[in-house]
């Protein structure tokens, strides 16, 4: 009897642990610029490992569709790049429903703050502004991006 009560006990114990692991991976994200402040808004930048790439200094313009509840929605990405560094980013509205265009205005506002001064190799955001559908308009863009300015 007292085995059962201890691999019961066990496996409650690896159960709440599974559960607690899962909830923190839904917790909101910190992102720290290199100034040292943050910002827990949600809004998000992640960085890969692939550093290696060069591109050519100028300044680089894509379209960048995505899906939406309403539909296929498109933005304009322009990125300006020196040293392999993002020095200016604007978004711009090409195709989106009236909702869509609330939440690309969001993104295009706070953008900057995350991709200037990152590489351009590295640079990927999940969500700005409470607007994480536009930002896979925005990767597919710098994709096009990166690949339009390989030196």
């Amino acid at each position: 009897m007292k085995r059962i009560l201890r691999s019961r006990t066990a496996l409650a114990t690896a159960a709440s642990l599974s559960l607690i692991g899962a909830l923190a991976g839904c917790a909101s994200t910190t992102s720290t610029d290199s100034a040292g402040s943050s910002a827990s808004s949600g809004t998000s930048a992640n960085s890969t490992s692939d550093n290696t790439s060069s591109y050519k200094d100028g300044t680089y313009t894509a379209d960048g569709t995505y899906v939406s509840p309403g539909g296929q929605e498109e933005i304009a990405v322009t990125v300006t790049v020196k040293s392999n560094l993002i020095t200016a980013v604007s978004v711009k509205s090409v195709m989106a429903d009236s909702e869509a265009a609330e939440y690309q205005s969001r993104f295009a506002s706070g953008i900057s703050s995350l991709a200037v001064g990152k590489s351009l190799a590295t640079l990927s955001v999940t969500n700005v502004a409470g607007s994480s559908l536009t930002s896979q308009g925005f990767n597919a863009a710098l994709a096009t991006i990166r690949s339009n300015a390989q030196a």
